[in-house]
């Protein structure tokens, strides 16, 4: 018997999908079903990789390469009423508080933060209106909690009100049969990690051995595709204490 494909048919945006987790969780979605719109930041190669592995399973999918700048209207236009979001996207900077500018502070927010939640109070009304949507956004590890961090301040401060932002989504759209979840991921070794990184994630994994991209993936697809978790914090970190 062929499982059922519980999103089939289903329009899903995935901001950063075509690398790492993003793309992980862009080909489980086409293995499920669902219409693929897949946004890269640069890389044409990557992109076009992406969209031939969600097309590899009988779906359609489209592509769209743009750097985030904040604005929300170029996605919306790229995919018009999506049923469901994935902001998978977020680049990392490591820095002490008394090194880290303005200008860091700016840009965390803004590509963590300010995008995401900007993005979702565009889409939510349509979903509201439709009475189903499902968002996901990514967190970085150990910020499902407030809690100070002595070298990745500006992005783990972003990261950190992404909280807000979900458990405001649940609290406005729950009864329209919308949800929005946080995953927060452990050590992930992913074509982006280079050989220091790679080390340390050995070095610090409770099992000698990070996480995959397609491991976290597996958890947000189950995310995805139920309407029972709202407004939720998953960590996906094996129990990783840094």
């Amino acid at each position: 018997m062929t499982p059922m494909r519980e999103l089939a048919g289903k329009r899903a945006l995935v901001i950063g999908g075509t690398g790492g987790i993003g793309r992980a969780i862009a080909v489980a979605l086409a293995q499920d079903g669902a219409e693929l719109y897949i946004h890269g930041g640069r890389s044409r190669e990557r992109l076009a990789a992406a969209l031939a592995a969600a097309r590899s399973f009988g779906v359609q999918a489209r592509g769209l390469l743009r750097e985030i700048d904040g604005e929300v209207e170029p996605f919306l236009t790229f995919c018009p009423e999506p049923d469901l979001v994935v902001a998978a996207h977020g680049p990392f900077l490591r820095k002490p508080l008394i090194e880290t500018t303005a200008e860091d502070w700016r840009w965390m927010t803004l590509i963590n933060l300010a995008f995401p939640a900007a993005l979702i109070s565009a889409i939510l009304p349509g979903m509201i209106a439709r009475k189903y949507g499902r968002i996901l956004l990514f967190g970085g590890t150990d910020t499902g909690t407030i809690r100070g961090f002595a070298t990745t301040p500006a992005y783990s401060a972003a990261k950190t009100g992404l909280a807000v932002v979900a458990r405001s989504v649940a609290k406005t759209a729950a009864r329209s049969g919308v949800t929005c979840n946080i995953v927060c991921p452990g050590l992930v070794d992913t074509e982006y990690a280079d050989a220091e990184t790679r080390a340390y994630n050995r070095a610090k994994s409770p099992t000698g051995s990070p996480l995959t991209p397609e491991t976290v993936a597996k958890t947000a697809l189950h995310i995805l595709q139920s309407p029972s978790l709202n407004g939720a914090i998953v960590q996906v970190d094996e129990g990783v204490d840094l």
